[in-house]
């Protein structure tokens, strides 16, 4: 394990960062500091209540019915039928602790937050490679141990039973690799073999995250685009490479699409519950914001009752147009809700469990700050025209497109955090101290 962790931390180096050392130095504290907080904290004991739905909620129910022989199935808390509701990797794996830690138990799900810990870690490597290719090596140094010990930034790798912090790691590793292909913080773009490896490893890595988390697939156009925009002189070897990176990333999809077809006998490129997320969050008793299941969860409701007869994927259609029905008799509340949770993306979410105000209040105060900070780096960046920031932009547009129009939750920008991480430190470090300027001024005038 520790070759395999030096070989990425070397390879994230590349020829743009400054040593192995201190990255590798960041991995292991940060892996300590989230182990010994899962170990000490107990954050790995789950309540038992709903017989441990909130074990992983609908992933650990699917992983429940893998490991229990059941296959791909029943997402809720009663059996009901094969599923698609969440795309494959994370319960597969959470499938894997329960078939050797036994299903639900503590010492499973300290091994799945730990294994989520060592994603959160290796988040501080592609952090530090990030500012380092980008705003330099003093950015890159403030932001990797940020990431690698700010609370905020560990959160839900030692307490959610969820792909977040597998995503967020992977996503930062294909930013990376975008500003390798460019050749940002190097001396010259990299070409032949290389530039291959390079894209086809983007493809791979977009395919693990389309199977983790889909809606972050909207940023993938406009990041290769950008990649191949790099390196308008080689043109068609970079389109080549390009679509060799999206044959292999389609090539990940096709095992699930494969068999989502044979199960269920419709195409379903990851997942078909868009339907029932959309008609909850049309609800005007939710106010934009379901929590929780988009469907009533418990077996002897209505909505499970329906579930089960029509099947998962004509109920999820059922639900979709009716959501359509709703937003047409009532043309003002889409947009209504889409501008609260655009609001709420940036400022602060709602929260589904009422908390004292002075917890409720520092909870927004910190939300909104790092929002504020990155987005103003977000700004000096592009003003100053900085190595890929408008790369940073097409981030910070289009992976919350999705949840503006459904749902938004807090967790759902933890793939954004590491971007804003590391302009908030370039932002910081960008203020010229008062003295300064007053010397500056001193020396102008003589």
């Amino acid at each position: 394990m520790i070759n395999s962790i030096s070989r990425i931390v070397a390879w994230m180096k590349g020829s743009g960062s400054t040593g192995l050392r201190l990255p590798w130095r960041m991995f292991w504290v940060g892996l300590a500091v989230r182990v010994l907080y899962i170990t000490v904290g107990h954050s790995y004991h789950f309540r038992a209540f709903q017989d441990h739905f909130q074990f992983g909620w609908e992933v650990g129910r699917i992983a429940r019915a893998v490991a229990t022989g059941r296959g791909y199935s029943d997402p809720f808390i009663a059996p009901s039928g094969p599923t698609a509701w969440c795309p494959p990797i994370y319960p597969l794996l959470l499938a894997g602790v329960f078939k050797l830690f036994s299903v639900y138990t503590a010492l499973s799900a300290w091994v799945i937050l730990t294994i989520n810990s060592v994603f959160s870690a290796l988040t501080a490597v592609a952090v530090h490679a990030i500012a380092a290719r980008t705003f330099g090596r003093k950015t890159a140094l403030w932001s990797g141990w940020i990431w690698a010990l700010y609370p905020a930034a560990m959160q839900y790798a030692v307490h959610w039973v969820w792909e977040i912090a597998i995503t967020t790691c992977l996503f930062s590793v294909v930013f990376v690799i975008a500003l390798r292909v460019r050749g940002i913080g190097q001396s010259s773009p990299p070409t032949g073999r290389e530039s291959t490896r390079l894209w086809a490893l983007f493809g791979l890595l977009w395919g693990f995250i389309g199977l983790l988390n889909p809606s972050l697939l909207t940023f993938l156009p406009s990041c290769g685009l950008w990649m191949v925009w790099g390196d308008r002189r080689r043109l068609p070897q970079s389109l080549a490479r390009a679509t060799l990176a999206a044959l292999l990333c389609a090539a990940c999809f096709t095992p699930w699409i494969w068999r989502n077809w044979d199960v269920f006998h419709a195409f379903i490129p990851m997942r078909p519950n868009f339907g029932a997320e959309l008609y909850a969050s049309s609800l005007e008793s939710n106010d934009g914001f379901p929590w929780g299941a988009a469907i009533s969860i418990y077996p002897a409701t209505p909505d499970m009752q329906h579930y089960r007869e029509l099947g998962e994927v004509a109920f999820c259609r059922e639900r979709g147009e009716m959501a359509k029905a709703i937003f047409r008799a009532h043309p003002g509340r889409f947009s209504r809700y889409t501008r609260k949770r655009i609001y709420f993306f940036w400022i602060g979410v709602p929260h589904p469990i009422e908390k004292s105000f002075l917890t409720e209040a520092f909870r927004e105060l910190n939300y909104s700050f790092l929002s504020l900070g990155g987005l103003l780096g977000l700004g000096l960046a592009l003003w100053r025209r900085k190595p890929a920031a408008a790369l940073y932009a097409g981030a910070f547009l289009l992976l919350p497109m999705v949840y503006y129009f459904v749902t938004v939750q807090a967790r759902f920008r933890s793939p954004l955090e590491p971007l804003i991480c590391v302009l908030i430190v370039y932002l910081f470090q960008s203020a010229t101290p008062r003295a300064k300027l007053t010397d500056a001024g001193s020396a102008t005038s003589h």
